[in-house]
This record gives structure tokens, C-alpha cells and sequence, in this order.
């Protein structure tokens, strides 16, 4: 039984102007013709196709190809043999490749991307990973762990220093106000909450009145997170706390 050329190309995933360029150069020349002058391929011809692009498949060039194909030495299981050899290399080298790939993808959307020195610059001796594995545990399955994770990835150095710049700046404000005895429910105080919560959203995860007034207490609840904020200004994490609901009771009543 024969083939048309048509029947071939779309038998092995080919255009027909490759079978014509594959006759041409003498690499794979049809064993039949018909009554027209026609290309006809048999068995033997679909069988020297599919060795040859195994060879394709595997980049090696036509003239290799057919001096592989041609070698009088060398037999179909040969062939087969060489062909398992090195589609199993290409499978392993392709498996590593995948794996490093995984690798820098999970690095990228598990945090900040920045090397060791820009890191140092940006946050100086915190550890902004510190508490990653916690984190993870206890919010890795929000939503809002999820969107920050991103867009972290994304962050340059550039962006880092701006968002520790805008923090610094809204921190102050708070220290200024808290110097001044000015109550937490004051317009100034819920202020400054308001933009502590735009910051969030901005540059971490979508911030309702809801989770904010959640992260004031949580500067309170864990003596970590107390510690840290009052080193600027002792009482400054409760102060924040009660700025943060009175803002909430403010936008939400």
C-alpha cells in the first residue's frame, strides 16, 4: 500500500514542502510514482521518515541525518537503540532544566527578590523574612498572603526603598502626634490611620477597615510585633491600635 504526499505530511505532523525538499537533497525519496508522476510513499519510506525526525527532533542537522540513515553498518534496531540513548539524555537534561526553572519560579513568587547587598541597603539588619514560615502557616491560604507574595516578587530595589520611605514617613507622623498628646480618635490620628491602610493596599494586599483594625491589634497582642513598634516610641503600638479603630468606627458607622 502507498501514500500520497498529502496523506504523509499529515500522517507524521509535516508540510509537503518538506517532503519535496527531503526528495530533492535525497533524503527521503518516495519508492513509488504514479501514472502522473506523483510521489508515492510505502512502508519502508514512512519508516526512514520517522527515523529521520527522531534525528530532527534531536537537532541534529539533514546531512548527519542521512549519513546516520545510509551508515551500511548499521541495522533499524541500532538505530532504535541510539535513538533511546539520546532521547533519554535530552529527557534528563530537560527534567534538570524544568527543575531550575521550578526553582527560580517558586523563589520569585514566594517573596522579595533582591540580592543579599540590596536587601541590607533596603532594610538594613531586619530580617524582613524572619517570620516567613509562621506567616506562611497562619495566612498562606488567603487570599491577601497570596497578593502580597506577588507583588513582592515584582518589587525592585527601587520600589522597596520607596515603600520603607512612605512607612517611615507615616510612623512619624503617629510619633509626632503621640508626643503631642493627641488622642487616637483625634481627626489628625485617624488620619494618619487612613493613610497607614492606603499604604497596605498599595504596596501589600487590599486593606478593609476590617483587617486594619485586626493589624492594630495584633501590634498589641504579640509582644514581637510591640516591641518593634514602640522601640520608636514607647505606647506607639497601642496608640496605632486605637487610631486604626477609631478610623474604622469613622468610615464604617
Amino acid at each position: 500500500m502507498s501514500y500520497s504526499v498529502g496523506q504523509v505530511a499529515g500522517f507524521a505532523g509535516v508540510t509537503v514542502r518538506t517532503l519535496h525538499h527531503y526528495d530533492d537533497i535525497g533524503l527521503l525519496a518516495p519508492s513509488e510514482r504514479s501514472h502522473a508522476g506523483h510521489r508515492r510513499y510505502g512502508d519502508a519510506d514512512l519508516d526512514r521518515l520517522q527515523q529521520i525526525l527522531f534525528y530532527r527532533e534531536l537537532g541534529f542537522p539533514l546531512d548527519q541525518v542521512a549519513a546516520l540513515l545510509d551508515d551500511p553498518d548499521a541495522d533499524p534496531r541500532a538505530h532504535l537503540r541510539r535513538q533511546h540513548e539520546l532521547l533519554t539524555a535530552r529527557i534528563e537534561k530537560l527534567r534538570k532544566m524544568a527543575e531550575a526553572v521550578e526553582q527560580a519560579m517558586e523563589a520569585r513568587s514566594m517573596g522579595i527578590n533582591l540580592t543579599p547587598e540590596e536587601r541590607f541597603e533596603v532594610f538594613g539588619d531586619h530580617d524582613p523574612d524572619q517570620y516567613k514560615e509562621e506567616v506562611e502557616q497562619r495566612w498562606g491560604d488567603t487570599d491577601a498572603y497570596r497578593q502580597s507574595q506577588q507583588r513582592a516578587a515584582s518589587y525592585t530595589k527601587e520600589d522597596w526603598q520607596r515603600i520603607q520611605r512612605e512607612a517611615d514617613e507615616i510612623n512619624q507622623r503617629f510619633v509626632a502626634l503621640l508626643d503631642e498628646g493627641v488622642p487616637a480618635d483625634s481627626e489628625a490620628a485617624m488620619d494618619a490611620a487612613e493613610e497607614h491602610r492606603r499604604w497596605m493596599s498599595r504596596n501589600h494586599y487590599d486593606c478593609g477597615y476590617e483587617m486594619h483594625t485586626g493589624i492594630g491589634e495584633m501590634y498589641v497582642s504579640d509582644e514581637r510585633f510591640t516591641r518593634n513598634i514602640d522601640a520608636a516610641r514607647p505606647g506607639l503600638a497601642a496608640y496605632q491600635r486605637d487610631a486604626f479603630l477609631a478610623n474604622a468606627v469613622r468610615h464604617t458607622s
